[in-house]
């Protein structure tokens, strides 16, 4: 399935741009206006600003909502945004383009660079890094830190927080399995650093974001006085409650990038049109990674590499957390650019993401109801989660399958192939340990996790 699936991008990569279902321009440009501002216009968010890009038409730049409420702010299509997690695929940049400059290698073992980290016994690599399969603990789950307010406390260090770290066991062997976590980033930010001889910050405002023309992203600091900054908010029926301002200490490299949606519709463009990496590199970044065994995933570097809950191939990532939220993906099939930034949480900009999407591209076929022997996939299955163990209740409804996840009210979920079936955009793959009889195993793989859960 998911060689397949990877097959599927790089044909699109390859082929022309789709129709947008033959629609005029104008409505076509009424309607993403419609899907981008409904969350400010129904109360559900803040502040949205979108840009939708098809190759060299911006069919929308467009800003909804305020950027600060108390000083009566408007957001603004410059307005600079945190982006939480979509920082991680600069970083993956960052580490490739070092490649690129023969400064260090994508299979150097993390202690070349760090020769103090304490790996358990582990060879955990920078591919390993990239692709969250080292095992490494994930800092919010950390304790101690979370003792330490460390998201609010301007007294920790970097040097105070690596230290946490290294004395944290691994989650799991690296390599048999993939959990998303910002420690795995963070450390890379410290490579980028050790390897280029830069600060992270200066190495990505210097080395990407000024030679392709993002002059409105930096390293976020709340310290300083950013003109046009955005002001992060919780929503809560339809009130909005400002969320007090992080520092960045424990974001660094996975997460302490501030943009604008004009910027990131460049950066787009420039990553996926051959103005930031070697071709080889670029190659790279996009492959989907694989486990030990074999099993191809959905997340690459710094990327997920996937199917919306459309259907429609995509590359992007996303990010939130303290009153901001944002997406930025690539669809290669049109050359398509969608950057959707909000200062609002919790958010629905996936689903606006993705409805805007719908609305350029055809939809692919259904594929129809499933056609296997469900009793075979029936049962509850077990593993280790992200953070604690994760449970799924598989039942056979008229409707379908149907999955409960951790005592939650049960869904059905379309079936793509075989025997894998579509949660938005996240896949469930059951397998068994031989060829005939019923599921052993069911995988969720979330773009930035693969969990391997045994039926119990």
């Amino acid at each position: 399935m998911k060689a397949a699936l990877f097959g599927l991008v790089v044909l699109v990569l390859l082929g022309s741009a789709a129709p947008a279902h033959g629609q005029g321009r104008g409505a076509l440009v009424q309607r993403l206006d419609a899907i981008a501002g409904a969350g400010v216009s129904e109360k559900r968010a803040v502040g949205i600003v979108a840009a939708v890009v098809k190759g060299k038409d911006p069919l929308l730049v467009k800003a909804y909502g305020k950027a600060d409420v108390e000083g009566d702010v408007a957001m603004t299509v410059d307005t600079v945004v945190a982006l939480g997690s979509v920082t991680k695929q600069f970083t993956a940049a960052a580490i490739l383009q070092l490649r690129d400059q023969g400064k260090l290698g994508l299979d150097d073992p993390l202690t070349k660079w760090l020769p103090d980290f304490e790996t358990h016994g582990h060879t955990v690599t920078l591919r390993h890094l990239l692709a969250h399969t080292s095992g490494i603990a994930e800092i919010t789950g950390m304790q101690e830190l979370r003792e330490l307010r460390v998201m609010r406390n301007a007294s920790v260090t970097r040097d105070d927080l690596y230290k946490i770290v290294n004395r944290q066991p691994f989650m799991f062997a690296t390599g048999t399995m993939q959990t998303y976590s910002n420690t795995n980033y963070w450390l890379l930010g410290l490579v980028v650093e050790k390897a280029s001889g830069m600060s992270y910050e200066d190495y990505v405002e210097q080395r990407i974001f000024a030679p392709i023309g993002m002059t409105r992203s930096m390293y976020c600091n709340t310290a300083e006085t950013v003109p046009g900054r955005a002001y992060g908010y919780g929503m809560r029926s339809g009130a909005a409650r400002r969320v007090p301002d992080i520092v960045h200490t424990a974001t660094f490299a996975a997460g302490a990038l501030c943009s604008t949606a004009q910027d990131m519709a460049t950066w787009l463009k420039a990553l996926h049109g051959g103005k930031v990496l070697k071709a080889r590199s670029y190659a790279e970044m996009i492959r989907p990674a694989t486990l030990d065994d074999g099993t191809v995933l959905h997340y690459s570097m710094g990327l997920t590499v996937a199917e919306d809950s459309h259907g429609l191939p995509y590359i992007g990532h996303n990010g939130g957390g303290f009153g901001f939220s944002s997406e930025a993906r690539w669809y290669p099939a049109a050359r398509l650019a969608i950057v959707v930034l909000t200062n609002s949480e919790p958010d629905e900009i996936t689903k606006v993401t993705e409805n805007m999407a719908a609305a350029i591209l055809p939809a692919p076929p259904a594929a129809g109801p499933f056609k296997g022997d469900a009793a075979l996939l029936v049962g509850t299955y077990r593993g280790p989660g992200r953070g604690k163990d994760m449970v799924v209740e598989v039942t056979l409804t008229p409707e379908g399958l149907a999955f409960a996840f951790d005592g939650a009210a049960a869904a059905t979920a379309p079936w793509v192939e075989d025997w894998t079936f579509r949660r938005g955009d996240a896949l469930l793959l059951f397998r068994r340990a031989s060829g005939s009889g019923p599921a052993t195993e069911l995988r969720f793989d979330t773009g930035g996790g693969h969990f391997i859960l045994k039926r119990q």
